[in-house]
């Protein structure tokens, strides 16, 4: 499970289940609480915030990593942005992420209780209201990016956050390990982004950590030299790492099928050239309004359809709607990975297609 979530860059957390499903889609006979152990148990899966600024959960020993490059994005360190939208200069956000910091040091705290001790240790009633009313959670980012905050195990229905350099004892701070400056570990993500999700293009790097953009994907790409190699992608440009491009000549075809959950990494890392994985103009059936990412039928790497699932008591309903008619081998095969999914939820399986 956390060599999983370590070669997908993270699992994407918007919605708890679909980060466990996306453990459960890769990994055989996984535990059903296997990731929520790891969250708050054993505490080697942490949940923050990361690329594009959306949850993720990543392996503890991983976070020095993530935080020397989220420290640096260019899309959270703007003056004008954050005067604009947020009426609050970097100098004030600096001390609201400082207090953030001092409040969550050895505590797990609730955000009505994180906003009410900045507001005290800052004197500042303002620092305490945009804490307390932080759209999504964007005056905490910062110090999710710079190993200030990370979450706790949740109390109820309220979410509580701390300090991953005091929930996680294996965790050193950024500035602690001399060996995570920016440059190396921007490098050591770029890696890994292209070993899962190559080949890629600069718009597949950008979209991805950023959300847009492509010269900071350049920038990086370009610094691992003959690391990576181009490669022709129906006409466009894209990358590999070298290695991989020499063995991926050498595969034979091979036939697969998988349910892939809502927010599925493999589908959120083929966004911005999902046209060619799809059998016609069918990318509203998966990226869907308010960043919504549907569950997938998979074949052969392809979303060739869409599925969902709702667990009534002890029996779990699958429905699958293809784009298409499929064969009877896809038919089999998708019917298995729906059992696998049923015991995985410990349910019986009730199965049905839509066409």
């Amino acid at each position: 499970m956390l060599a999983v979530a370590s070669r997908l860059c993270g699992l994407h957390a918007q919605v708890m289940s679909s980060a466990e499903l996306t453990v459960w889609a890769r990994v055989e006979d996984l535990d059903r609480r296997a990731v929520q152990r790891a969250l708050w148990e054993d505490r080697t899966l942490v949940k923050t915030w990361a690329m594009r600024g959306t949850l993720h959960l990543l392996p503890a020993d991983e976070l020095p990593m993530w935080h020397a490059v989220l420290s640096i994005s260019p899309r959270f360190l703007k003056p004008a942005r954050w005067q604009k939208n947020f009426g609050i200069t970097i100098e004030e956000l600096d001390r609201l992420t400082e207090a953030v910091a001092a409040a969550l040091d050895g505590r797990l705290m609730t955000r009505e209780e994180l906003a009410q001790e900045v507001g005290r240790l800052t004197g500042s009633a303002t620092f305490a209201t945009q804490v307390a009313e932080s759209s999504w959670g964007t005056m905490l980012r910062p110090a999710a990016f710079t190993g200030r905050l990370c979450f706790g195990p949740s109390l109820g229905q309220r979410v509580r956050f701390t300090r991953p350099d005091t929930w996680l004892a294996a965790a050193p701070a950024p500035s602690d390990d001399p060996k995570m400056d920016p440059q190396a570990a921007a490098a050591a993500v770029t890696r890994r982004f292209l070993a899962a999700y190559g080949p890629a293009t600069y718009h597949d790097l950008g979209r991805w950590w950023i959300g847009g953009g492509v010269s900071t994907a350049r920038q990086w790409i370009a610094s691992l030299g003959e690391e990576v190699s181009a490669v022709d992608l129906d006409g466009a440009q894209a990358w590999m790492l070298a290695a991989d491009a020499r063995e991926v000549r050498e595969l034979p075809p091979n036939r697969s099928v998988r349910l892939l959950p809502a927010f599925d990494q493999y589908v959120i890392g083929a966004s911005h050239h999902a046209g060619h994985l799809l059998p016609g103009d069918l990318r509203h059936r998966v990226y869907r309004p308010q960043g919504w990412i549907s569950p997938v039928l998979l074949v052969n790497g392809r979303m060739e359809g869409t599925w969902r699932h709702e667990i009534k008591g002890r029996r779990v309903e699958v429905v699958i709607d293809p784009f298409m008619k499929v064969p009877v081998w896809v038919r089999r095969a998708a019917g298995q990975e729906a059992e696998r999914l049923a015991a995985f939820l410990g349910c019986t399986l009730s199965l049905a297609w839509k066409c």
